[in-house]
This record gives C-alpha cells, sequence and structure tokens, in this order.
C-alpha cells in the first residue's frame, strides 16, 4: 500500500505548476521589456548604415558612367541610366550588377543632377520619407 502511495506521489509531481509556469512568463516579459527597446534602435542604426553604403556603392557607379559618357546622367534620366542606356553614345554599362535598389526603408533614392552640394546629390529621405529627421528619419546624403 505504501509502494501505491508513493508511485501516485510521484506521478502527481512530475509536471510544473501553474505559478511556476506563470513566474517564468513573467521574468521573460520584464527581459523582452528591458532588452527589446536597445535591440529596435540597433535596426535603425543598421539601416542607416546600410543606406550609406548603397549610395556609396551608386556613386561609384555614377562615377564609371562619367568616365565613359562624359557627365553625369542628368535629372530626368536619372539613376535608370545605370541599368538601361538612355540613348547616349559611349554607354557601356550596366554599370550596377544588380538591379537599381530601393534604399533601406523601401522607397527609391533621391537625385538631381546637377545637384545644389556638388556634381549630382544622391539621398534618401530616413525611415520617414520627409526632409530632415533624427535617428532613423534622419537623412542620408552622398555629400556628407
Amino acid at each position: 500500500m505504501k509502494n501505491r502511495e508513493e508511485r501516485r506521489y510521484r506521478i502527481n509531481r512530475k509536471g510544473f505548476t501553474l505559478i511556476e509556469l506563470l513566474v517564468v512568463m513573467v521574468i521573460l516579459a520584464m527581459l523582452a521589456a528591458i532588452v527589446g527597446p536597445k535591440l529596435f534602435t540597433k535596426v535603425g542604426k543598421g539601416k542607416q548604415s546600410a543606406a550609406k553604403t548603397q549610395i556609396e556603392m551608386l556613386g561609384q557607379a555614377l562615377d564609371s558612367y562619367r568616365l565613359d559618357i562624359g557627365h553625369y546622367p542628368n535629372t530626368s534620366e536619372g539613376l535608370n541610366a545605370l541599368v538601361t542606356n538612355p540613348g547616349v553614345e559611349g554607354w557601356d554599362g550596366p554599370y550596377l550588377k544588380k538591379a537599381l535598389p530601393n534604399d533601406p526603408w523601401l522607397k527609391p533614392y533621391q537625385y538631381q543632377c546637377p545637384g545644389t552640394h556638388g556634381d549630382y546629390d544622391l539621398f534618401s529621405y530616413g525611415a520617414d520619407g520627409a526632409p530632415g529627421g533624427e535617428g532613423e528619419n534622419k537623412d542620408v546624403n552622398s555629400w556628407e
């Protein structure tokens, strides 16, 4: 008889109680609340860095275009001139290995030639898609 009671006690003791599970869930929620916001700021910085890298890559492609043609594509030709011939003599492209990329926020890069800050202006408006801003909303420019 004693053996049966011991077995029943062991069988009933094999799981977690509801309170134990709730305590673990509360601890996990507190950790997520502390760590989560810090991780999200890293994502924004990563997108800013990716935009800077893409702008530099596009700048190199624009420089190659200029070496072949003698000038940068004008605003109406835009960055598409790096991928498809806009009908100019001497075009030896495509100047990009892949298709023309969007910025990390999935919006097209802005291009103006002649630019107000140099031969051309190439920039992204950031996460908010509007001029100015701070943090992830900050503009990423070719002239900075």
